[in-house]
């Protein structure tokens, strides 16, 4: 589910949390959207995944892999290899907000070697052609894109679950839409939240089981 910053008949704790945790300040030349995910595992094994800034190819199907400068606190920055194949090659990201007790992470890139800096990692081949579409010589390298993460506990199936809202904010370029470009990187983040969802099932499901041999 896609939310572009307007109530639209949203579950309004979607849009409470939203408007509590995720609030960028958006230029006039910039666009900005949120994406929820329902993913069926508890809190704690989804937030197990999501905390790893060191590590987000955990769950991030197009990183190959991460160095990390600093301790894992505030202002630390890592450098993201992202496989081939992609328009990109690394992207330097710096941890901007981490509360363990809340369940937030917030992110900006800061650096890399793609022209448009976005989560190229998270890209799926499907996409490809607006890649290229948005990754041209008219495009700044300096897209002041950033992210905001949260996970809230729910109930699925009368099982724990967890409600997932990544929201962005990012220029626009030159020669793009709003609509264009919030399309492209929700896309992306789409990808990312897919395959959170996937592991973090799996891990669920192998949790329940070792419950039960357990038992």
């Amino acid at each position: 589910m896609v939310i572009t910053g307007q109530y639209d008949g949203t579950d309004s704790s979607e849009y409470d949390y939203i408007r509590r945790h995720h609030k960028h300040e958006v230029r006039e030349n910039q666009c900005t959207s949120s994406i929820v995910k329902h993913i069926k595992a508890p809190v704690h094994l989804v937030w197990s995944l999501v905390r790893r800034f060191d590590q987000p190819q955990k769950y991030k199907p197009f990183v190959s892999g991460c160095n990390v400068q600093g301790d894992l606190e505030i202002g630390s920055v890592r450098e993201v290899n992202v496989r081939s194949g992609l328009p990109a090659t690394t992207s330097m990201e710096r941890l901007e907000l981490l509360n363990e007790e809340e369940h937030i992470l917030g992110m900006r890139i800061v650096g890399g070697d793609h022209r448009l800096r976005v989560s190229l990692f998270s890209l799926t081949h499907t996409h490809t052609s607006q890649t290229s579409a948005l990754c041209d010589d008219n495009y700044s390298a300096d897209s002041n894109y950033s992210s905001i993460i949260t996970l809230h506990p729910e109930i699925i199936d009368e099982r724990p679950g967890t409600l997932v809202i990544e929201s962005f904010v990012v220029d626009v370029p030159n020669g793009n839409t709003k609509d264009e470009t919030c399309y492209f990187v929700e896309a992306l983040i789409k990808c990312n939240l897919k395959s959170l969802a996937d592991v973090s099932g799996r891990l669920a499901v192998q949790d329940r089981t070792e419950s039960i041999v357990g038992v």
